[in-house]
């Protein structure tokens, strides 16, 4: 089984995929990891600011990483924000029936009541060496074009809008 999680900036991708690793043990590929490391490594020119150009250039790698582990019967699970709406279309039946997708968004009315605990949790689980201004207006564009766009391509997308650690339980 590989699931992929994906989802808004800070609406816990990162803290869902480690509690799912010590839930079922399933080892975990941060996209965010691979990014960085292609950069630091001089392997692209591209930069951690460079979303879509990123989602571009990591999807193709992710996602041949992702049928080899399905081909392989090996469970894996894989996070990040570089995962296009339409994923889908990149992979056939037999692969499709080994993947579960999740995405996550937050709802206006989430952000608005818990904005100090979204940032004091920025950095949850991986510590960020550098925290952008975390802005209700930002947090809500991000997360209507993650409802948008995947609801567009036909994914389901977890709402978080009361109990955020209800929603994650719901998850494992």
């Amino acid at each position: 089984m590989v699931i992929l999680i994906t989802g808004a900036s800070h609406t816990g991708k990162t803290l869902l995929a480690q509690r799912m690793l010590e839930q079922y043990k399933y080892p975990y590929l941060s996209i965010d990891h691979l990014k960085m490391g292609l950069i630091r490594s001089g392997q692209t020119a591209l930069t951690p600011e460079d979303d879509n150009a990123l989602t571009d250039y990591l999807w193709p790698i992710v996602r041949e990483m992702i049928k080899t582990a399905v081909e392989n019967e090996q469970n894996l699970i894989v996070e990040g924000c570089y995962i296009p709406a339409d994923w889908r279309k990149d992979f056939d039946e037999q692969y499709l029936q080994s993947i579960r997708f999740i995405c996550l968004a937050m709802t206006d009315d989430y952000i608005d009541r818990h904005i100090d605990e979204i940032r004091q949790n920025a950095s949850a689980i991986e510590k960020r060496l550098f925290v952008t201004n975390i802005t209700p207006g930002s947090l809500k564009a991000d997360n209507h074009h993650y409802i948008e766009a995947f609801t567009l391509n036909g994914e389901d997308v977890t709402l978080i809008d009361d109990y955020y650690e209800e929603t994650i339980k719901t998850l494992l």
